[in-house]
């Protein structure tokens, strides 16, 4: 069984190491909360590959539908134009998806963890766990600093 911290004190994880100055807290904040954009951005990204790709595969059914109501001239014209076709010059989603997260995701996420490696010995959301002690209610149910 481990001790635990006192009621009203956050965890160790999450206060500034001894040095460490508000603006530069205020950056790796600002710096976290872009990395969290970046993480909705790939989610729209996988959104925009799986939709696509349903999309396609629904193109199936309407090419069964007109050839079963007589028009073979536009059925053959989406099997040709359509289905299967690139959504940019040479690349189906799966390929942005992949050079996404190889390149600009990847690149990010480490640039962001380095930064806090470097300047906050690793900890994260600093910013958030002081601005919680700020507006927390000592003493409140519900506004304890820890679990």
């Amino acid at each position: 069984m481990t001790e635990r911290e006192p009621v009203g004190r956050p965890d160790p994880a999450h206060l500034r190491p001894p040095g460490l100055d508000d603006v530069t807290v205020d950056a790796l904040g600002r710096f976290s909360k872009a990395l969290e954009i970046i993480h909705r951005v790939r989610g729209h990204l996988y959104a925009f590959h799986q939709l696509t790709g349903s999309a396609d595969f629904e193109l199936d059914d309407v090419v069964r539908l007109f050839r079963q109501a007589g028009h073979d001239t536009w059925a053959d014209r989406i099997e040709r134009e359509l289905i299967g076709r690139n959504v940019i010059a040479g690349r189906w989603t799966y390929q942005l998806v992949e050079e996404y997260d190889d390149g600009y995701y990847a690149a990010f996420q480490q640039l962001e963890r380095e930064a806090r490696n470097g300047l906050a010995e690793g900890r994260r959301h600093l910013y958030e766990a002081e601005l919680k002690q700020q507006r927390r209610t000592p003493g409140q149910p519900g506004h304890e600093a820890a679990p």
